[in-house]
């Protein structure tokens, strides 16, 4: 999925910072210092981004005049007319006033931000040392199939207790595999679908409706039904790009809520869904912010009350609870954020480290929005849990473009390992890290492994399950051909021409 950087869902109207000077008047603070009017105006609507996250050449020409566009400093007057667009969407941008039509910044005050920035920030960003990757993957090994579709557009990967689904956006299909990995069906379902919940007799199956960004309502939800002979249906239509739908009891009638992460472009939000009596859904707003990536439902304060934890990337990245307050009502609270540069691309909750508390294993690794640039905090971190839903940092491996990362004790050695893949890999120096393996020693350490010709595809989803059902646990990558800059290998060919949606990675420990 693309994020992009700075998408501010919506304008805080700022007081002027000027000061009039006059005779023998003592001002009441000292002078807004360059530093200060960034942290002030940069900071405003997510977390202050330190000049040093991004290097000078990508802040001058992307991020800089992108930011500008949010104050309603415009090169010329057609700029604004290209960002807002036509149509449904522009309408909903316009709504929201993401683009002002006046300048809400005087000229004095950007001018000090943009020097700021482009004074302080590198000239290239530091990279860590290289990792070693081991090339001999011993617990899984790849399984392809015949059956190919090129180029791959693969949207979702998922593993269900009949085979294997695979959602591609060039085709507008949901493809069933059996066990033998022989196609069953493809069903139509316009573009994008992204998610699935499986369910005892149906898929419920989220659907972007674009696979590029958007804020066009285009997207919904659909019922598969498993029984052939049934027909498919819409259950939720209008929604803006999105990408993932978490199931639960909300309000206690016992009937089966939804919520559901809007990513959106400009102006997505996360919404839960009451299902009413009559079997109908009506939203209730949880999140005006765009970006909204992942949700779970869980009890975060034991109260007896199903909460929310949902991620965002867009501008204000980080992870937010809803705490359930009865009767529908929910209060947000700001587990951790992230700055805006970081490029948050998902989150898995789980206990980590056996403690009984659940941690937070979370990915950054976006880089769509520019030139890609290879970032050091690009890569995979754990965020473990002190009791009180407060999150520390315990854990980072820097891999370049992370995209998901799933933790689980793969080796059975009663500790958890993560298989993580990455959307973004340095392609030039270690593709490799397209798919990283980390076993646990059980102290902390990590052993990096891949397969070899990891980068056959591009991995951008990814599931497990006990695929054989041997008792261990099996993985599944799901590819998408995406233009590489450069690419003088040809790597976007090679994609194109094996046709390659999907490899299993069986492991071999039973």
């Amino acid at each position: 999925m693309k994020c992009l950087l700075f998408a501010i869902y919506t304008l805080l109207v700022f007081t002027s910072c000027s000061m009039r000077e006059q005779k023998n008047e003592i001002p009441a603070s000292p002078p807004a210092t360059p530093e200060s009017l960034a942290k002030t105006y940069c900071g405003s609507c997510h977390q202050y981004p330190e000049p040093s996250l991004l290097d000078h050449a990508t802040w001058k020409k992307y991020v800089l005049p992108r930011m500008g566009y949010m104050y309603g400093i415009y090169p010329h007057d057609s700029v604004r007319k290209e960002l807002v667009g036509l149509g449904k969407d522009a309408e909903i941008i316009e709504e929201a006033g993401v683009f002002p039509r006046q300048q809400r910044l005087a000229d004095s005050t950007w001018k000090s931000i943009v020097d700021y920035y482009l004074s302080h920030a590198p000239d290239s960003l530091p990279q860590p040392a290289t990792k070693k990757i081991s090339m001999d993957l011993e617990l899984f090994e790849v399984v392809e199939t015949p059956y190919r579709l090129s180029p791959p557009g693969t949207t979702c990967v998922a593993f269900g207790d009949d085979g294997l689904y695979l959602g591609d956006a060039h085709t507008q299909k949901i493809y069933h595999f059996d066990s033998r990995l022989q196609l069953q069906q493809a069903a139509r379902t316009k573009e994008g679908a992204v998610w699935i919940n499986n369910k005892k007799e149906s898929l419920l199956i989220t659907v972007m409706g674009s696979f590029s960004p958007t804020d066009e309502p285009s997207g919904f939800l659909m019922e598969l039904p498993k029984n052939k002979e049934k027909k498919a249906g819409k259950i939720i239509s209008g929604l803006r790009r999105p990408v993932h739908t978490a199931l639960g009891d909300l309000n206690g009638d016992d009937l089966e809520d939804m919520v559901i992460c809007e990513f959106a472009k400009w102006t997505g939000r996360l919404t839960w869904w009451e299902q009413t009596p009559a079997g109908k859904y009506k939203m209730h707003l949880l999140s005006g912010r765009p970006g909204a990536i992942k949700a779970y439902i869980k009890d975060l304060n034991q109260d007896g009350l199903p909460d929310v934890i949902a991620l965002f990337g867009q501008g204000d990245e980080g992870i937010f609870a809803y705490y359930n307050q009865g009767n529908g009502n929910f209060t947000e609270e700001t587990m951790i954020r992230f700055p805006p540069s970081y490029g948050s691309s998902y989150f898995n909750w789980v206990d980590f480290n056996g403690d009984g508390l659940e941690d937070i294993i979370y990915t950054a690794g976006d880089n769509a929005d520019y030139l890609p640039l290879m970032k050091p905090y690009h890569g995979i971190r754990i965020y473990e849990n002190d009791g009180s839903n407060r999150f520390s940092e315990s854990f980072f491996f820097h891999q370049n473009g992370a995209y998901n990362a799933i933790p689980f004790d793969f080796d059975q050695d009663g500790d958890i390992d993560i298989a993580s893949i990455s959307f973004f890999p340095d392609y030039e120096k270690t593709p490799e890290e397209s798919f990283v393996y980390l076993e646990n020693d059980g102290h902390g350490n990590f052993k990096a492994a891949t397969f070899k010709h990891a980068s056959r595809g591009r991995w951008i989803v990814m599931d497990h399950a006990d695929w054989d059902g041997d008792g261990d646990e099996d993985l599944v990558l799901g590819a998408l051909a995406f233009e590489v800059i450069p690419d003088h290998l040809g790597y976007v060919k090679k994609w194109t021409e094996s046709g390659l949606s999907f490899v299993i990675l069986e492991n071999t420990l039973k």
